[in-house]
């Protein structure tokens, strides 16, 4: 993956001020990233002074270069439920049948939560559902249905991180009917311990290719002394039964190296929550040729860009290597 020259592409000095609270913010990063209408849309996580984090769009018209527009995104429905929110972040944005999904994650009193919410035009946000029982984390929506029903990737956190915060080492496959009730499948795929991945998750949602479902997920390597290494991965899963690894890398893709990735907040953290690609074919499969655009939270600070394309992403797959890659049935 090739970093772009001009990274970080989003810092905290591009975050309008919004008085009284959204004022000189502490960091934006972890976007979900879609193309609409031929502009590039990112929905920011921005964290304030306060440690308070709110959403926040940003555009452009050639992917690399984005303004931010001076407001909250609000979500009409969030006021409804019964239980408090700390926090709403990591936004994921998948187009299922010309409507914008938003897969984004909440603090509760019980744990992590897993929210759906709509949108046609970034102007207006409806939530759609909210909860479950699990406490639960970076959840990525398929785009298209399966025999008419939805289906997610998620990570369920039952690793406590010395020191840290609650993660897991397992990504799974749930569906539902209506992106409300949510039933999970099984596993996908584990950490590999003692190697780049121990810990895991998904990062943005997958892309449809004739070899399978592209997907890239971060990786945690916790066995250095003095912090956790989060990096970037990719994944091959079957297109008729995505809990089926078809290959896996067994190198990671995108690794801390620059300065703005190894400092800041949470240093050492590459994240990806965005991908944008270029060029699909007529039914919907992305071109090997394709450019790709990731979107990634670098140091839990700014927002930062590499790309690569399809067909490189496709190489970085390891066909011969499939340890330990594959949590689901034949």
């Amino acid at each position: 993956m090739r970093r772009s020259a001009v990274n970080p592409i989003l810092t905290r000095l591009d975050i309008p001020d919004l008085p009284p609270h959204i004022v000189d913010v502490s960091s934006v990063f972890n976007p979900g990233a879609i193309r609409v209408d031929g502009r590039y849309v990112l929905l920011l996580r921005v964290q304030t002074r306060g440690r308070e984090t709110v959403l926040m769009v940003a555009e452009s018209e050639d992917g690399e270069r984005f303004s931010v527009r001076p407001r909250v995104v609000q979500i009409n429905g969030i006021e409804t439920l019964d239980q408090k929110l700390y926090h709403i972040y990591d936004p994921r944005l998948t187009r299922i049948d010309g409507t914008i999904y938003i897969m984004f994650a909440a603090d509760t009193d019980d744990g992590c939560r897993l929210g759906v919410a709509r949108t046609d035009d970034f102007e207006r946000f409806e939530l759609v559902s909210f909860g479950g029982d699990e406490d639960t984390r970076n959840g990525v929506l398929f785009p298209e249905r399966f025999n008419g029903r939805f289906l997610r990737l998620e990570r369920p956190n039952r690793v406590q991180l010395a020191g840290g915060v609650t993660t897991g080492s397992e990504i799974v496959l749930a569906e539902s009917e209506d992106l409300v009730n949510w039933r999970t499948l099984g596993p996908v795929m584990a950490g590999r311990l003692h190697y780049w991945d121990e810990l895991i998750g998904s990062g943005p949602p997958p892309v449809k290719t004739r070899e399978g479902w592209l997907h890239i997920y971060h990786g945690i390597a916790t066995h250095f002394a003095s912090a956790n290494i989060y990096q970037a991965g990719v994944v091959l899963l079957d297109l008729a039964n995505p809990r089926r690894v078809l290959a896996r890398s067994r190198n990671n893709i995108l690794e801390p190296r620059e300065s703005y990735e190894l400092t800041g907040q949470m240093p050492n953290v590459v994240f990806p929550s965005g991908m944008i690609v270029d060029d699909c074919d007529d039914e919907g499969y992305a071109r090997p040729e394709s450019l790709v655009r990731v979107y990634y939270g670098a140091a839990d600070t700014v927002v930062a860009l590499a790309t690569t394309t399809i067909k490189d992403l496709l190489k970085g797959c390891d066909l011969r290597d499939q340890s330990q890659g594959n949590g689901g049935s034949g």
